[in-house]
């Protein structure tokens, strides 16, 4: 963080409340979650005009797969339409695509989509984009356990070096290895629950809860966020 101008390096947002926005206008939960795309883009912009470094979005969880089929469905090839329609965007921005969680639960189509996208991206050194999606955090958590079970397994030799790991050593074996951990998560819609969402990198993250649903989320609520964050004092569990 910039401790001049007290500037997060790593905002996530758990978007909430697309359906409600939809019901409340009598309208398909569907009609939520494509307004929403209007909200990342708005996000990503904010984020590129302030100065942050990393931006991750939690789009879709382990959980969510448990939804009606067509919605589902409709959230998968939205995704895969938004990937591909972006992508000049980003380019131009300077934006780097990242999509992290359960990629074996997606599609050829949509893998294949998500993997031409980051690679097109690479490069791009002005914002990282993180989408979250077929995530939770306690899939990440188990995944780096057997990630790690495995590489004791195939290097005994190494048992007394993989088992004294810390904390920061774990962290490698996580899907955001590389990442710096959130400064902020945002969740909008009024909820006050993290929802299996970074359990273990949002341990020290600073909270902020608004009422304003995903849909309506624009650049003036990202950057009052950041004024918010701004004024908290952050202490780690230490006494300053």
């Amino acid at each position: 963080m910039d401790e001049n101008k007290r500037l997060p390096v790593h905002v996530s947002i758990i978007m909430d409340g697309n359906g409600r926005w939809a019901r409340e206008r009598g309208k398909e939960r569907i009609y939520g979650h494509a307004e929403g795309v209007e909200s990342v883009r708005a996000c990503t912009e904010a984020a590129v005009e302030t100065g942050v470094r990393y931006l991750s979005l939690f789009a879709f969880s382990e959980e969510n797969w448990g939804r009606p089929d067509s919605e589902v469905g409709f959230l998968m090839e939205m995704m895969l339409k938004s990937i591909r329609e972006e992508l000049p965007s980003l380019l131009k921005n300077g934006v780097r695509l990242l999509i992290l969680g359960n990629r074996a639960r997606l599609s050829d189509t949509l893998n294949k989509a998500i993997d031409e996208c980051m690679e097109e991206t690479a490069g791009n050194t002005v914002l990282t984009l993180v989408i979250f999606l077929s995530y939770s955090g306690k899939w990440d958590i188990l995944q780096a356990a057997k990630r790690m079970a495995v590489e004791l397994a195939a290097h005994p030799e190494r048992r007394d070096e993989i088992l004294g790991m810390g904390p920061e050593d774990f962290s490698r074996y996580l899907v955001t290895a590389g990442i710096p951990d959130p400064d902020l998560i945002i969740r909008t819609s009024g909820e006050q629950r993290l929802s299996n969402y970074l359990l273990w990198q949002g341990a020290y993250s600073e909270f902020l809860f608004t009422d304003v649903l995903w849909p309506d989320f624009r650049k003036d609520d990202f950057k009052a966020a950041l004024d918010a964050y701004a004024r908290r004092d952050r202490r780690y569990g230490k006494v300053k």
